[in-house]
């Protein structure tokens, strides 16, 4: 087994295993669906928001996140920066993030996700 393979095999196996880290969601990106994929997405965080006297973002947070996945799970189609994707949760309900950042190293995508809230 070549090194790629072993890197492909532990994207699914140990990364993306559903006992472990994983969780199945379904993404929307792009006009597309991908359902029922396992994802890495630790708990969003919070932060407040800097207001500036000219902004008017009083009782805004922003939220922040990356999510892991295999980029073969979203057919190739990598997410771009300034884009919006939204995610399912545990419940079915959708959250919209716009993606900040996205690499992809050896099949698997590290996209960081932020969204405002209230």
């Amino acid at each position: 087994m070549s090194f790629k393979d072993m890197v492909a095999a532990d994207i699914r196996n140990v990364f993306l295993n559903t006992d472990g880290f994983a969780e199945i969601r379904t993404i929307e990106y792009d006009g597309e669906r991908y359902e029922n994929i396992p994802i890495a997405l630790p708990g969003p965080t919070q932060e407040e928001r800097q207001q500036t006297v000219k902004n008017h973002t009083e009782g805004l947070f922003r939220v922040s996140a990356v999510l892991r996945c295999a980029l073969s799970d979203l057919a190739g189609n990598q997410p771009k920066k300034g884009q919006p994707i939204r995610i399912s949760d545990e419940d079915g309900f959708f959250h919209e993030y716009c993606v900040a950042s996205s690499v992809c190293r050896m099949g698997m995508l590290r996209i960081g996700l932020e969204a405002t809230g209230e």
